[in-house]
């Protein structure tokens, strides 16, 4: 066992503040990761704040981490001390259910094991990346590219893979029409990878204010879903919705701008539960879904296809001492486009 230095919220809802957590001794399979950098995910708020379900306290969030491996246990072959890595939203899974097999282990059967506010295998809860260090299997750790800078490539841990994950599973590429709802965390990084797939990129978001950021980062129009004309014009128009929003909406307005056979998927997380009409899927064989993270052969491939495409996220690097007051801007929308914890400071 280590000790280590880390952020944690001692309750729910309580502002988060400078700890010190055990960290595992390095097993056979296991790399030691000095954090570098660690994004901030409105999940983590969520979750520090028990928005989506009871959690473990005290919590240390964090699971778009990225690092340089200092120690690699006897029996690693994926990786060596000095290797730039980064580790996710899971750290394990049953590892023999259907899904794990297909390399779908973010929907082991059993249940993946997050990378915070879970029980690890010997019944321990996990704690994140708002730490100095991290010990992690090397089944789900995962190879950042030279290609990308690690502050710029930690949320594509979270952020990169659930928008990823999703507009492969859709087809997004050439001659698909994608509409990415919301200009956030996630959504700024819907908009370069589903143009970096070849889509036709459009972006629906509240108001025209971050417009010019949107064609910049590969949007080739951008709408106001405050303006009710929006929706007559682009009715029946789009393939694939990604939704990045975590707050209801009107799904039945949302479904109209589907052609026939498109998806609207939901990968924002709203707290509270929502309801539809189905006459506004049955009319068009529309499809409402949902979809999380990837695996970690996927998550690869995503680190990859950025890497080659020069795709980083957008962020601003803050000090540790400024979690609290980052937590805050999130939920102001007050931030382009993804908080990074310098994990030097913590």
């Amino acid at each position: 066992m280590t000790t280590v230095a880390a952020y944690a919220a001692p309750a729910a809802k309580a502002p988060l503040e400078r700890t010190t957590i055990e960290r595992r001794a390095v097993g056979e399979y296991d790399v030691l990761i000095d954090i570098k950098f660690a994004g901030i995910c409105h999940s983590d708020i969520h979750q520090a704040r028990d928005g989506w379900a009871e959690g473990i306290f005290p919590m240390v969030p964090g699971h778009e981490i990225a690092g340089v491996v200092t120690e690699a246990g006897p029996g690693v072959t994926k990786f060596a001390v000095g290797d730039r890595v980064g580790v996710g939203c899971m750290v394990d899974s049953c590892r023999e259910c259907d899904n794990c097999k297909a390399g779908l282990e973010q929907y082991c059967v059993k249940g993946n094991t997050g990378t915070y506010n879970a029980v690890d295998k010997n019944g321990e809860p996990t704690y994140g990346g708002y730490s100095s260090h991290i010990v992690v299997d090397e089944n789900y750790t995962l190879r950042i590219p030279d290609g990308l800078a690690l502050d710029e490539a930690a949320p594509l841990l979270c952020a990169g893979i659930t928008t990823y994950s999703p507009l492969k599973h859709w087809n997004a590429g050439p001659g698909k029409k994608i509409a990415v709802l919301g200009m956030g965390g996630l959504g700024h990084m819907g908009v370069k990878i589903a143009h970096g797939l070849g889509a036709e990129v459009t972006v629906l978001s509240q108001s025209l204010r971050k417009q010019e950021d949107g064609l910049k980062l590969g949007a080739d129009h951008y709408y106001a879903t405050s303006d009710p004309k929006t929706f007559e014009e682009l009715a029946g128009t789009f393939d694939i919705i990604l939704s990045t929003v975590s707050a209801p909406l009107d799904f039945g307005a949302y479904l109209s701008l589907l052609k026939t056979d498109g998806a609207l998927v939901n990968v924002g997380a709203p707290e509270e539960p929502i309801s539809v009409n189905l006459f506004s899927l049955i009319g068009g064989r529309k499809s409402l879904s949902g979809s999380g993270i990837g695996g970690i052969q996927e998550t690869q491939e995503m680190l990859d296809f950025c890497a080659e495409h020069g795709l980083g996220a957008e962020i601003e690097l803050i000090a540790a001492s400024e979690i609290n007051e980052a937590y805050e801007r999130v939920l102001n929308s007050d931030v382009r486009y993804r908080f990074v914890i310098d994990a030097a400071t913590i």
